[in-house]
């Protein structure tokens, strides 16, 4: 009896696969849309199991699932009966590639080098192996010598690899006691001393392209290098009351340019 049972469903799992088949070779002619999506829909089962390999790495499940629904669709769309491969194989890697290609292009949020990316894959890797060879933390050495590597290469993939799906500001943390929580943002976030200068900065740098050589000069020796006006008429072979003449007019000019721009 299960012997029977067994052939029959064989038999079953025969007609089904040649009954795609038959649509893939129907599809290739006529490009139907609705032979595609009978396609796609009997073939979603794929794009699940690999995206469900590629969960809790830092990319929502949905967003993997869509991308892989993707990567079945190109799949169905180039594949070739005639080819002999059968469809499964021929789609999985369609649809990892389209996954990798994802998590290269959005699962870092600065963009990195690629092959740091790759090094940062393997030094976490190797950190798991020698771990649970070395019944221990690896050092950096460790790891290097490893992956036959410079110490500096691993300690750069390190750093990038701080890149990859970092905490959200607004996560918050038990204050230890208190009623309120801490958020991230207020343990890590200080003003900068320097942001108020910015914009004035920004409008010197602007405004000096309009200068001359020598009135440029003379700026930066004053107010950069603060050099006296003597010695920079000695340098510049002229008197110190011409110097101070050109310093006079460049600053009433950039006086005149910064109440325009409502500086000051």
């Amino acid at each position: 009896m299960m012997i029977k049972n067994y052939y029959k469903k064989e038999s079953k799992k025969s007609i089904e696969k040649q009954e795609i088949k038959d649509l893939f070779i129907e599809y290739e002619k006529t490009k139907d849309q609705e032979i595609r999506d009978i396609l796609i829909e009997k073939h979603l089962y794929i794009a699940e199991i690999l995206s469900k390999k590629y969960s809790n790495r830092g990319i929502d499940y949905d967003d993997i699932y869509q991308v892989a629904s993707i990567g079945l669709i190109y799949a169905v769309d180039r594949f070739k009966v005639a080819k002999g491969f059968e469809f499964s194989s021929f789609a999985t890697p369609t649809i990892i590639g389209e996954i990798k290609k994802h998590f290269r292009d959005k699962g870092w949020t600065i963009r990195v080098p690629r092959r740091i990316q790759e090094l940062s894959k393997k030094v976490n890797n190797s950190k798991v192996h020698l771990s649970q060879k070395l019944q221990k933390a690896p050092t950096v050495k460790e790891i290097a010598e490893y992956l036959e590597c410079t110490e500096e290469e691993v300690l750069e993939a390190m750093e990038a690899s701080k890149v990859y799906a970092p905490q959200s500001l607004d996560i918050t943390f038990d204050s230890s006691g208190d009623d309120k929580d801490i958020n991230l943002a207020d343990l890590i976030g200080e003003e900068d001393f320097y942001f108020s200068k910015v914009e004035n900065s920004d409008f010197i740098l602007k405004t000096m392209k309009g200068l001359n050589d020598i009135e440029k000069q003379i700026i930066i020796e004053r107010y950069f290098n603060k050099k006296t006006q003597v010695s920079i008429a000695k340098d510049l072979d002229i008197s110190q009351m011409t110097v101070s003449r050109i310093e006079k007019r460049v600053l009433e000019k950039l006086r005149r340019e910064a109440e325009k721009n409502m500086i000051i």
